[in-house]
């Protein structure tokens, strides 16, 4: 639930490995927790329901504001393409912003819509309709195993690690 000073945004941007990894060091990111986005399923068992990869942000707006936090998104996904980030390939890999809070949504939507490239940009911004959280062993993943795959490059993944 959203507060004055914390609220809470879901961004999904290919293999959820290496978004948590980058957006949990961000300045203003108070927590995050790797999950799936608009899935039908209220648990991660069973087949693929629809779901994105996603990565759910708790953040403070008195260090960081929606804007800037778009920014550090950006940085890391290739917005113009369709259901792919790096190696990872199919729906659950397409890039998105979801949030319960409509001013997130017209936040992003704007944002999007000022950029001199938005007539090629393909992120989604979505209402959140339903969140899962991912199983334990997706939490953190590349804290607690380094050398696993991310198709964010290391030197950017960990730009802004203290």
């Amino acid at each position: 639930m959203d507060t004055k000073e914390y609220n809470t945004i879901y961004f999904a941007g290919g293999c959820l490995w290496g978004v948590q990894e980058f957006l949990k060091h961000l300045p203003g990111v108070i927590s995050t927790e790797a999950g799936r986005a608009n899935g039908t399923s209220k648990t991660t068992d069973g087949e693929y329901d629809g779901y994105a990869e996603c990565v759910k942000v708790i953040f403070d707006l008195k260090v960081v504001s929606l804007n800037k936090l778009f920014d550090y998104f950006f940085e890391i996904i290739d917005p113009y393409s369709i259901n792919k980030q790096g190696d990872d390939v199919g729906p659950k890999y397409r890039t998105a912003i979801y949030s319960k809070n409509q001013t997130h949504l017209d936040a992003a939507s704007n944002y999007i819509n000022k950029r001199s490239d938005a007539d090629k940009i393909v992120v989604g911004v979505e209402l959140l309709t339903n969140y899962v959280p991912s199983d334990p062993e997706h939490q953190n993943r590349l804290t607690n195993h380094p050398d696993d795959y991310c198709h964010i490059p290391l030197e950017l993944l960990h730009k802004y690690k203290s």
